[in-house]
């Protein structure tokens, strides 16, 4: 029996560790050479990251901006492709900066190869996140 996690367990697990604030945790998740992409990502909001220390730059700031409290709802399809999934999700909390109520929808295409994350693609709109957008930038603009 392999220790490997499947891509549905180890998104379940990705989403846990959000919750529980344990964004090293949720970076250990992630291949070397992951790459990330927001094709919705507006001015001053990265629409792709490559390797995981890019990725760790991005996500460390993540609870200082969003306090995610819950996930109602989550459903994952798998594709033909075995190490890809779909996920449809919908986050809630609060953006920390203004406490303004933080509610999103997420689609995001998961490719795990060997029990990491190697490509991500992140389908939120983050024009829909109520106040500014200076609120919740959590990555590194320099």
């Amino acid at each position: 029996m392999s220790d490997v996690m499947s891509p549905e367990r180890l998104y379940r697990h990705s989403l846990r560790l959000l919750l529980d604030k344990d964004i090293e945790g949720w970076i250990a998740l992630c291949d070397d050479d992951a790459v990330f992409e927001f094709p919705f990502a507006p001015n001053g909001f990265p629409s792709k990251l490559e390797g995981r220390e890019a990725v760790a730059a991005y996500m460390r700031g993540y609870p200082d901006s969003i306090d995610l409290r819950e996930i109602p709802r989550l459903e994952i399809h798998a594709l033909r492709d075995p190490d890809t999934v779909v996920a449809e999700w919908r986050g809630v909390g609060r953006v920390v900066a203004s406490g303004a109520p933080y509610e999103m929808s997420y689609v995001a295409f998961v490719t795990v190869k060997d029990g990491r994350i190697t490509r991500y693609r992140d389908y939120w709109n983050p024009l829909a996140i109520p106040g500014s957008l200076d609120d919740v930038k959590f990555f590194p603009t320099s």
